[in-house]
């Protein structure tokens, strides 16, 4: 293939509308071109939170994962990089288990074995399928029960089905599904509600915190920061469930339908505007005023003591990164900063952020990290800063700004972080 990496512009994406998405920016219409960029996170299993160690987020759980010897390999270098190796254990499968099934028969086993190998005896153990048995159409329920009356301990299924990407429940929802599907109901603590979406806390200096407690919640409960089990089980008594990340609002659903456990959705926005009235909304929702002011006017001074040192710059935008690309770049905009590109696919809910963006800067190029046409991308669109992880590899001479640490920046002090983080790397 000899030609242009395909990309749009801002005004043309709003032109063409969210009914009418090219076919490169939906990845399952074609071939996936795994870039230096994409081979960091295409995968469910690969860097950052896939679904192995966001399945191991919860206390006091092991797993055993049943795959081929490419997964086990690929597996066993990310858990000694992410520091669950030895939490994590491996049933391998040769051909005629492929063909004959046979490796089901040895997961009771398995889980029986491995449930005596920590010093501390595990509460949970995950069995993680991989693709390999959703094309073989395996049912994991029944070998589940069978492992959980062998070990006795509790046996969760969970899925690294790469194949389910584009569907309905990519493997990323499912896994949060899984993990909050573990919760039963609880007698209500009007004081108490659970942070849902990501695998690791907020930052320690996050005004949510303080602003909840000051409002009467005074316990804050987030998977990544329960120590045991049963602490987890305690996530059952919250108020109400606040979704920080879309990618739990599956789970949340599924929670308030079996549960009857409500649930409110707050969006990470870095523009200040836009973290103003979500914390507006918030209040409103919940019957509480909050107040935001000493938060708001901390970071509007941290922005204005930024701008002033750094009055011009222009930035790529990656996709891995703790932002939505699409959001982030709206607002530099609106701090006066230039976008040159963004590598991210947009989808229907971008759209309000893609008006702003056309709006202010109508020629940003918005290139999909997955099309095939990305091995002809030629850097040169003279960015400044290239923030994500993946964004470095496709400008290399922009100053790279990571942004994309486990732990979450949110809010007032989210755009702080983001601040800083440029700064030191500038």
């Amino acid at each position: 293939m000899n030609r242009e990496p395909f990309s749009l512009t801002a005004s043309e994406a709003v032109r063409l509308g969210p009914g009418r998405m090219p076919k490169e920016a939906l990845p399952a219409s074609s071939l996936i071109y795994s870039s230096p960029a994409t081979l960091s996170y295409n995968s469910p299993g690969a860097n950052g939170f896939g679904v192995k160690r966001a399945a191991l987020v919860m206390p006091e759980s092991v797993m055993l994962l049943v795959s081929p010897g490419c997964c086990g390999r690929n597996s066993t270098i990310l858990s000694r990089e992410s520091g669950y190796a030895d939490r994590m254990f491996y049933l391998n499968m040769d051909e005629t288990d492929l063909v004959m099934s046979r490796h089901l028969n040895k997961i009771p086993q398995a889980v029986a074995e491995i449930v005596g190998v920590p010093e501390k005896r595990p509460k949970v153990v995950f069995v993680c399928f991989t693709c390999v048995d959703a094309l073989l159409g395996t049912d994991p329920d029944p070998v589940c029960r069978r492992a959980e009356e062998l070990a006795g301990v509790r046996v969760i299924p969970c899925y690294m089905y790469a194949l389910t990407r584009e569907g309905t429940k990519p493997p990323m929802a499912l896994i949060r599904d899984t993990l909050y599907g573990e919760l039963a109901r609880r007698p209500v603590d009007p004081h108490a509600v659970n942070l849902l979406g990501y695998f690791a806390p907020l930052l320690e200096d996050s005004e949510l915190y303080p602003m909840f407690r000051k409002a009467g919640l005074t316990r804050i409960r987030e998977i990544s920061r329960c120590g045991t089990y049963g602490e987890f089980l305690e996530m059952g008594s919250a108020n109400f469930n606040l979704v920080l990340n879309p990618e739990a609002d599956f789970a949340a659903q599924r929670l308030l339908e079996r549960t009857g456990m409500p649930y409110i959705d707050l969006t990470r926005c870095y523009a200040v505007g836009r973290i103003a009235k979500q914390y507006e909304l918030l209040g409103a929702a919940i019957g509480v005023t909050f107040d935001d002011r000493p938060y708001r006017e901390e970071a509007r001074q941290r922005l204005e003591d930024f701008r002033k040192d750094h009055p011009a710059l222009t930035f790529a935008l990656g996709q891995m990164l703790n932002a939505n690309p699409f959001e982030l770049a709206a607002a530099l905009l609106s701090y006066g900063y230039g976008v040159s590109e963004i590598f991210a696919p947009y989808t229907r809910t971008d759209f309000p952020y893609l008006r702003e963006i056309a709006e202010r800067s109508p020629d940003t190029a918005i290139y999909f990290g997955t099309s095939p046409s990305m091995m002809n991308y030629r850097s040169g669109a003279g960015a400044d800063a290239a923030v994500g992880r993946d964004a470095p590899w496709y400008e290399p001479d922009a100053v790279p700004v990571g942004f994309c640490s486990d732990v979450q920046p949110f809010g007032y002090r989210g755009l702080i972080a983001f601040l800083n983080e440029m700064e030191a790397a500038l």
